[in-house]
């Protein structure tokens, strides 16, 4: 019962992924084409959102759900570091027609076929935690 807040912004979510169509693997390719600027309209709200969320949560000095202060930790800026990072997480996308969110949201809606994806994401995301050391940061 404690998670049910969680559970209902996950369906929030889920339906305003759907509803924007930004699940749709179409969307995602005319994106990756240049073909349309929905995809990039959705991108930059959330960006946009997001700059301002951050910006309250400084403001206001928020604290997390269990009560601790929400702290923002500078990181040290690498071109290449993002360069790859965006390359790899850009093809992993184009190729699957889906990152993280609408992965999700697509199993969700009944495209069993995106477990695929959910797995080989799992498995990139324990070799990064494997690799991590290793990695230029």
């Amino acid at each position: 019962m404690k998670f049910i807040k969680f559970l209902l912004a996950g369906v929030l979510f889920g339906i305003v992924m759907t509803k924007s169509e930004a699940i749709s693997w179409y969307r995602i390719q005319e994106m990756f084409r240049f073909q349309a600027f929905h995809m990039y309209g959705i991108i930059g709200t959330a960006v946009v959102l997001g700059v301002i969320g951050v910006a309250l949560i400084k403001k206001f000095k928020m604290r997390d759900a269990s009560g601790d202060p929400i702290v923002f930790h500078p990181k040290a800026k690498s071109i290449p570091r993002y360069l790859i990072g965006g390359i790899i997480f850009g093809l992993g996308w184009a190729l699957s027609g889906a990152c993280p969110g609408p992965m999700v949201v697509n199993i969700g809606y009944g495209f069993l076929t995106m477990f695929i994806v959910l797995v080989f994401a799992t498995i990139g995301t324990y070799l990064y935690g494997v690799l991590q050391k290793k990695l230029p940061h």
